[in-house]
């Protein structure tokens, strides 16, 4: 195994202090406007998201059970973000090259982008059966990003502060014991008020239905009448500031192939 940086710890802190530095490192990245962001949906909680000459691979996963249909790209990365070591989100072995990978809340600076890794619960019970989830967030291409990851309990107050206010949000609607249903997600989206929704972690026609307790995209979409929905032929997006509605939310559906 190639030699590899692997980040594991936090960097404490009071939630005010935190929220205004992170404010502060990142407003210089906002500026340029004619910069745009990539995202590509590699299925599950997978994104890879390439920009200010940077790309940034959250939650690479092992084939099994709600992901057994998906393939990890074998693509070269600069950083990794891993929201829990559980098989579906943290399999950080089966990332090519030599990546700088950071796995626990905190804050880390890697070249311009300082990255932000905020705990919650990764179930409905404090965290007694699943452990601890990290949501990050960071700017990139002036667009403020947050992927929640594994998030399953509501939002507190806390924890909206270090979230701020995201431009696009990566969120959980499939539900299952470990994230959020679509119910659940739907609120999570009210209390964030985010410009732009990509769905993560739902059912699929790769993933294994019988190893698999997710339900499909479309129990999400029928709560989202009130914004503009476009399902998309292809597994990726690209986003620049210029593109962020004024007002209401846009859900982007991204397709698996």
């Amino acid at each position: 195994m190639k030699r590899r940086q692997l980040i594991c710890y936090g960097v404490g802190g009071a939630v005010g202090a935190i929220a205004a530095n992170w404010v502060s490192a990142s407003k210089s990245l906002a500026q340029n406007t004619s910069e745009s962001i990539t995202i590509e949906y590699f299925g599950h909680t997978c994104f890879l998201f390439t920009g200010n000459g940077l790309k940034v691979l959250v939650n690479p996963f092992r084939a099994a059970g709600c992901t057994a249909g998906y393939s990890l790209p074998q693509v070269e990365v600069d950083v990794v973000l891993i929201s829990s070591f559980l098989l579906d989100e943290g399999a950080v072995e089966e990332v090519a090259g030599n990546p700088r990978i950071i796995t626990q809340s905190g804050d880390y600076q890697v070249g311009n982008i300082k990255f932000q890794g905020i705990s919650t619960p990764h179930d409905r019970e404090g965290g007694r059966r699943f452990g601890k989830n990290t949501a990050w967030r960071w700017n990139q291409a002036g667009i403020n990003i947050l992927h929640l990851g594994g998030a399953a309990a509501p939002i507190t107050i806390e924890e909206k502060i270090l979230m701020g206010s995201p431009d696009v949000v990566l969120i959980p609607v499939g539900g299952g014991a470990k994230a959020y249903d679509p119910q659940q997600a739907k609120k999570a989206i009210s209390a964030l008020n985010p410009k732009v929704v990509i769905p993560t972690q739902y059912l699929t026609a790769a993933a294994n239905k019988e190893n698999c307790d997710l339900v499909g995209v479309e129990e999400f979409l029928n709560l989202t009448s009130e914004m503009e929905v476009k399902r998309l032929d292809s597994n990726s997006i690209s986003i620049k500031p210029t593109d962020l509605p004024q007002e209401g939310t846009l859900v982007r559906v991204l397709n698996y192939t």
